[in-house]
């Protein structure tokens, strides 16, 4: 039995601290400062009547007692949330805060479009975005940590549910002076100096898959943690690169590059979003990808 004078607030406070492992991060999760998350934790400590972290240093250790507590913790937070999720179920919209993910090579093309999307069907909703690689935004979505992610399909996960929003092709980028120049196929991108996402973004797997190449870096290829980088590298000549076409607009509008449609079969993937099938809003989701799919097709 969880003592009453133990509140939702110590165990979301609690659980970020579980999840970062420092005070000042955990504090920066929760939007307080860092003595007001110390001081709850501390009380959360005395209404326990044992200690749930060990002090020390500039990261902090949970005891055994908080390492068995953080798991107990979650799930108590989990049965709150899809609480939240059954209140907003009876009123057939949602409302109240909705936790989406998104991708790093869909976030800052997709997201202005989602928000609005959402908004204007769900003005009641309080959206708060993480930008994470998929393999973290599927781990959070199993632990209840968020509600919804979009990232590029599949993901074969057989807990959640998976739902197209659109598909997108590649395009090439190259320097202004191959203008005109022909297409390369992908088996001729492989003799070229191709310029890649770093390892654990999965658009750089589909690019490598389109020139059928190995996951591992090819010889001759540089790495980058985003497309805005990999366009200026191809301005300055290192060599080409593919990039989807949501983000064409926005990272080669200055010029100073070629942008070329492959021949056909283009390379692509599909955007789509996922939720736990368990999820009492799976209903409103499945409605949101309806929504969403329209203002990525315009």
């Amino acid at each position: 039995m969880i003592p009453g004078s133990v509140t939702l607030r110590q165990l979301r406070y609690f659980d970020a601290l579980a999840q970062h492992a420092h005070f000042g991060r955990a504090a920066a999760a929760c939007a307080v400062s860092q003595p007001a998350l110390s001081m709850q934790i501390k009380e959360l400590e005395e209404a326990l009547g044992a200690a749930l972290v060990e002090r020390g240093g500039r990261n902090i250790r949970l005891t055994a007692f908080g390492q068995e507590a953080s798991l107990r913790v979650r799930d108590i937070l989990r049965s709150v949330d899809q609480l939240g999720e059954l209140a907003q179920l009876s009123r057939n919209r949602i409302s109240g805060r909705l936790r989406i993910g998104m991708i790093p090579t869909i976030a800052p093309y997709l997201l202005p479009a989602v928000i609005g999307a959402i908004t204007r069907e769900h003005p009641q909703v309080e959206i708060e975005v993480r930008e994470a690689m998929t393999s973290k935004l599927i781990e959070e979505l199993a632990e209840g940590r968020l509600d919804t992610a979009i990232v590029a399909l599949p993901v074969f996960e057989p807990s959640l549910t998976e739902a197209a929003l659109f598909t997108e092709d590649f395009l090439l980028v190259r320097p202004a002076d191959d203008a005109g120049k022909p297409v390369p196929t992908g088996e001729m991108l492989r003799e070229m100096r191709l310029l890649l996402l770093e390892e654990g973004h999965c658009f750089r797997n589909q690019a490598l898959s389109f020139c059928n190449m190995p996951s591992s870096t090819p010889r001759k290829a540089l790495e980058a943690n985003s497309f805005s980088t990999l366009v200026q590298m191809v301005r300055a000549g290192l060599g080409v690169t593919l990039i989807p076409e949501m983000a064409v607009g926005v990272e080669t509008g200055s010029g100073a590059v070629s942008v070329v449609r492959f021949t056909d079969p283009q390379p692509s993937r599909t955007v789509g979003m996922v939720w736990r099938r368990t999820s009492p809003l799976a209903g409103q989701f499945l409605k949101l990808t309806e929504l969403l799919g329209r203002p990525a097709e315009s």
